[in-house]
């Protein structure tokens, strides 16, 4: 079994690369963590012309319509990039459930608007401190209006579109709610990671329109958020290998003693570990990328597999990185803080690691168990 890119996808990450290395150089990073601004505004837009948003949307809703695969590649450059835009918020979430459970209206209404940038799309269900579980789930819908407060909610500071999970008659659905329209207020929280940005949204009777069937939310957000677990692991991928080579770089080119630093033994195993959790994470996010692009059955499995292994390979590079560029890596100057920002930041999304980790287990023992019971 083949679980390598083809010739075409590989000339799309070309192509990403080479558009990102000009339109988002670390400096265009440092803009947006040291400006006023929450994301780049002007790199959004250009994604979306340049059809890399799109590309998982159907071109009958003004996406491209090539697949999860492609995507998949697009996501890895964002993530090498440090990209500072809202893409996961945006496209691996809420692009995806209007994708999965949206009506022709809401497909048709809100789909294009994504696909081409026009559109901030965010994700909210966490309500505070402690794991999110469907009866963690207080926010409440009566007669199509919303109230209760999420927090942290990712890109909740610019979204223009929210999905929402809260309770309808005692079981958790999902809603979609027009972020521009009343009864919706925004605190904007302070990160690790400024450049991909939190919120803590207030709702208070603002409409809310259902998405998919009612009752069937904690199901819907679980399908949906493996999906996004894949598409991040590829980004923390890509932010891996981009650590990994900037401590390389480094050690070559710094001398101490007369000679390399990468010649001393320390140096060279600190690098051979980033490179096995790199390698390890690429191989896992490759199987999931399978899963999501066939449908397979082993999807819930290959998404905490890859959630877990990319998580740690990239807090573990970006940690290193720094280590190897010793006293200056801890400066300013330098960006290796921008990949540790952004690892620890990413290592939060979607649920904290040990959680990706318990669903793994719990995962593995079904699909163990389900042959006995068969």
């Amino acid at each position: 079994m083949n679980f390598d890119f083809s010739d075409e996808q590989k000339q799309l990450r070309d192509q990403a690369r080479r558009f990102l290395a000009d339109k988002c150089p670390p400096s265009a990073v440092r803009a947006v963590l040291e400006g006023g601004q929450s994301y780049d505004r002007e790199l959004w837009v250009q994604l979306g012309e340049m059809g890399f948003l799109g590309a998982a949307i159907p071109e009958a809703y003004g996406g491209v319509g090539l697949g999860h695969l492609e995507l998949c590649v697009i996501a890895e450059e964002l993530g090498r990039a440090l990209a500072p835009v809202p893409a996961a918020s945006s496209i691996y979430l809420a692009a995806e459930f209007l994708m999965a459970a949206g009506s022709e209206a809401q497909k048709q209404a809100w789909l294009p608007k994504l696909a081409s940038g026009e559109t901030i799309g965010t994700f909210a269900y966490g309500e505070g401190l402690g794991r999110v579980t469907e009866k963690s789930i207080k926010a409440t819908v009566t007669g199509g209006k919303l109230s209760g407060t999420k927090t942290p909610v990712a890109d909740g500071e610019i979204a223009d579109l929210a999905v929402v999970a809260a309770r309808e008659g005692g079981k958790v659905s999902l809603y979609l709610v027009d972020m521009t329209g009343p009864g919706v207020t925004r605190e904007t929280l302070e990160t690790i990671d400024p450049t991909r940005g939190q919120a803590t949204l207030t709702f208070k009777d603002a409409p809310a329109e259902r998405l998919g069937v009612a009752g069937d939310g904690w199901r819907l957000a679980a399908e949906v958020m493996d999906r996004a677990a894949i598409l991040l692991a590829f980004e923390q991928v890509g932010g891996s290998d981009r650590a990994l080579e900037m401590g390389l770089d480094y050690a070559l080119d710094r001398m101490a003693f007369g000679r390399p630093i990468g010649s001393f033994q320390a140096v060279k195993h600190m690098l051979a570990d980033m490179y096995v959790a790199a390698t390890l994470a690429r191989s896992n996010a490759y199987y999931g990328a399978w899963a999501l692009s066939t449908g397979s059955s082993e999807l819930p499995v290959a998404a905490a597999t890859a959630r877990v292994s990319a998580t740690q390979s990239f807090q573990h590079c970006a940690k290193n990185n720094i280590q190897v560029h010793g006293g200056m890596g801890f400066t300013w100057a330098f960006d290796c803080h921008l990949f540790y920002r952004r690892s620890n930041g990413l290592a939060l999304a979607l649920g904290s690691q040990s959680t990706w980790e318990d669903l793994l287990i719990d995962r593995l023992r079904q699909r163990n168990d389900a042959p006995a019971a068969a």
